[in-house]
């Protein structure tokens, strides 16, 4: 018996749908970082990312206006979004990011497309997912790549100037991360439509956290065909389809609606029971029956990687503008808050955390401008990020600590927070995403024979024996490859290279040589021992897709370390940059140590140790002093720090507005404050009962001149009202502060 036929009886063949997912999409940067060898010339070759002077324009137009319209207070205590809040997004295009201009669409760039969505994000969770849905995965970029010229010709320009609002439906209660198990199928059949007799789908759906739902003129909707009895003259099971179907259609149910905690975007049930449907609501036409799930794959593989974590990096820029704003002013113990270590090390991880998100999402949506369609690292994108803005907005709620649990117009953070599970759960649950998708396509999509050995291990052909063998020879000599690779840079870490023309940078693309080429390994053997049970082993493969994912990470944080700070700003980014990317470097290294520790096979464990002199954590330490400098740096009012919050548009009277105001007048009289407590620890003047008394006595004094004792005064009540926050009446109204304080005493006019 060859050992193609023992194989073939041991490794379970590749399903249809999986398939289906490894042909949509494509490998990228991932595929390198798996075999070993993360290719930095390839990622500085990638054509970076810039906004068109229509998409700046977008962004200082309609994007602004919208801003200073929204009242997140107000939405989240209402039934609905705003019915002009609604009318502006239709009017000013905003479902019609990804359309052609020849349809009237925008057609913005991803990194256009995420840059919007992240910055209506940081103002309103709500509004941000009414605008990213229709951009996503939905019927407009379905139509694009597989609608027939006609369906195109009709639905597009009505999708772009609003006139139709689309929502696609493919979560069923009984199918949610497994969507190729959908029970909503569609039996071929003749029926009537607009008078006559035609072929067609009896339809019958049940679907459920559809967004959109409730308000879309035009669903969306994917399910299951079936031809019993031949109309088509083929096999009787025929696939997931994907269909176009107008609101206004008999028999299709819109618009009850779920309550995703609170957020008030639409999102809720379709329902349908036999209804019929002529062949031309497929999208694409007859033709395109059974080729709905790899449609669904490729467009949500690009998709996945605009959305969800423009989301995270939203987060993690409105915790970092908040949080680092709120240390600076808020005092306890007469210090400002951000001079305590436990602040610090908080923010350090805030500020770290959103440089390393920001990296991501611009490497991201610059691969996906290329045109290419990685979905692996899209997976990697949406799971990393939106976890890492999770943590970080954790974080933030630490630091503001009250301030962030009372809600009103003046929290920055409460309606994030309540956002955030809904980015955890939607385009593949994140455990999901990280158990089974990132490490389980990339053992497939990026190992250069894995693929074609499982192909022709199945293989029926005559001389199947003879290709598997080839096969396998070089499979052979790929693996003792890694292997030597493996233990060279593990026994002699300095032979890895570098050629980055900036000295920080060198250690680090060395580190992540290393990471790789010992995952290189790993891989190889888990195949080799587990071989079909890795597909289950889910704690091992998570850990090895965690390792591609950190790598990844690392590299995006190099690359915009080196193309997107200019060389006067690159100080001021240095403990940002080597925060995240050592951050990045010890998770992938840990994930590698988790690994081996929990390997079932106590021989091929050790073999691997020795294999790789894997024998202790080797990556760059974030030391207390690296903690201590980039907490002060997030404190200080840099043009650096103002790009990586970039997103964070105040508009008059919202709270980042009431925070920044503060900030900034903190900032301006910095030099006078040192005064003032410098007299103080003299006793040259006494402490006041409140600061306002004793800044009097330090003018009285003339510790401070009248100018400086403006400028403090200003600043003091800015400050009196970043820490307050919102109150209410006893029946929960808010109550309106109209009058406020005047600090400024009459000892300036004495």
């Amino acid at each position: 018996m060859s050992l193609r036929t023992q194989l073939r009886k041991i490794l379970p063949s590749i399903s249809v749908t999986e398939q289906e997912a490894l042909d949509a999409g494509d490998v990228w940067l991932e595929g390198s970082i798996y075999q070993g060898k993360p290719d930095f010339s390839a990622l500085r070759a990638v054509t970076e990312a810039k906004l068109s002077a229509d998409e700046q324009a977008f962004l200082d137009g309609p994007v602004k206006e919208l801003m200073a319209m929204i009242d997140e207070n107000h939405i989240q205590n209402s039934k609905h979004l705003p019915e002009h809040i609604l009318e502006f997004l239709k009017k000013e295009r905003f479902f019609s990011l990804i359309i052609p201009k020849q349809y009237g669409g925008l057609e913005f760039s991803p990194y256009a497309n995420s840059t919007i969505v992240g910055t209506i994000a940081t103002k309103s969770s709500a509004v941000a997912v009414t605008v990213m849905v229709p951009n996503s995965l939905g019927p407009g970029e379905l139509l694009l790549h597989y609608g027939t010229a006609e369906q195109q010709a009709h639905y597009l320009p009505r999708l772009a100037n609003g006139r139709d609002i689309p929502c696609f439906a493919l979560t069923s209660p009984e199918a949610g991360s497994d969507a190729g198990g959908i029970p909503d199928q569609g039996i071929v059949t003749k029926g009537m439509f607009e008078g006559k007799e035609v072929l067609g789908l009896e339809v019958t759906w049940d679907k459920r956290y559809i967004t959109l739902a409730p308000i879309a003129t035009v669903l969306g909707l994917a399910f299951k065909v079936f031809d019993p009895n031949g109309l088509l003259g083929g096999k009787e099971s025929l696939g997931i389809t994907c269909a176009l179907i107008p609101k206004s259609h008999p028999g299709v149910e819109l618009g009850n609606r779920h309550d995703p905690m609170g957020i008030r975007f639409y999102n809720g049930t379709t329902r349908g029971n036999k209804v019929f449907i002529p062949m031309d609501f497929i999208i694409g036409g007859q033709e395109n029956i059974g080729r709905g799930w790899q449609m669904l794959v490729s467009c949500l593989g690009a998709g996945r990687g605009i959305s969800l974590p423009a989301l995270g990096v939203s987060t993690s820029q409105v915790a970092l503008k908040s949080a680092s704003e709120y240390a600076a002013v808020r005092e306890q113990f007469g210090l400002a808050i951000g001079q305590f270590e436990g602040i610090q090390e908080k923010l350090a991880d805030i500020a770290g955390k959103a440089f390393l998100q920001e990296s991501m999402r611009v490497l991201t949506t610059e691969g996906l401008g290329m045109g290419l369609k990685p979905s692996v690292v899209t997976a990697i994108a949406k799971y990393h990020m939106t976890e890492l803005g999770r943590d970080v907005l954790d974080s933030a709620m630490d630091i503001l600590a009250g301030k962030a649990i009372q809600t009103g117009p003046q929290n920055t953070l409460a309606s994030g927070y309540v956002a955030q599970p809904i980015a955890i759960t939607v385009e593949g649950a994140n455990i999901l995403t990280r158990n089974l998708m990132i490490f389980g396509q990339g053992v497939m999509r990026c190992h250069p024979y894995l693929q074609t050995m499982v192909e022709s291990i199945h293989s029926e052909e005559a001389n199947a024996d003879k290709e598997f063998n080839k096969i396998l020879r070089k499979t052979v000599g790929y693996s003792i490859g890694n292997g030597f690779r493996a233990f060279k840079l593990g026994a002699f870490p300095f032979m890895a290279s570098g050629s980055s023309s900036l000295p920080e940078v060198v250690q680090y693309e060395k580190a992540a040589q290393q990471l790789a080429s010992k995952l290189a390994v790993y891989a190889d053997f888990s195949l080799l021992v587990l071989g079909g049970k890795l597909k289950q082993a889910e704690l091992l493969s998570a850990r090895l897709g965690d390792v591609m994912s950190f790598v990844y990470a690392a590299m995006a944080s190099i690359r915009y370390y080196e193309q997107k700070v200019s060389q006067q700003d690159r100080a001021q980014a240095a403990p940002y940059f080597h925060y995240a990317t050592r951050y990045a470097l010890m998770e992938a290294e840990k994930a590698l140590h988790k690994f081996l520790d929990n390997f079932p096979s106590k021989a091929a464990r050790r073999f691997m140790r020795i294999a790789t002199m894997n024998f202790s954590h080797r990556m760059p330490k974030i030391s207390d002093d690296m903690i201590r400098e980039l907490a002060k740096a997030a404190q200080l009012d840099t043009d650096f720090k103002q790009q990586l919050t970039h997103l964070v548009k105040p508009t008059e009277g919202d709270g980042h507005d009431i925070n920044e105001q503060a900030y900034k007048a903190k900032m301006g009289c910095l030099e006078s404050l040192a005064k003032v407590k410098k007299s103080l620890k003299k006793r040259e003047i006494k402490a006041g009962v409140s600061f306002g008394d004793t800044l009097n006595n330090a003018f009285v004094a003339n510790i401070i001149n009248e100018q400086e004792y403006v400028k403090l005064v200003d600043y003091n009540r800015k400050r009196e009202k970043a820490i307050r926050v919102d109150e209410f009446d006893f029946d929960l109204n808010l109550i309106q502060d109209s009058k406020e304080v005047d600090s400024v005493k009459s000892v300036v006019n004495q």
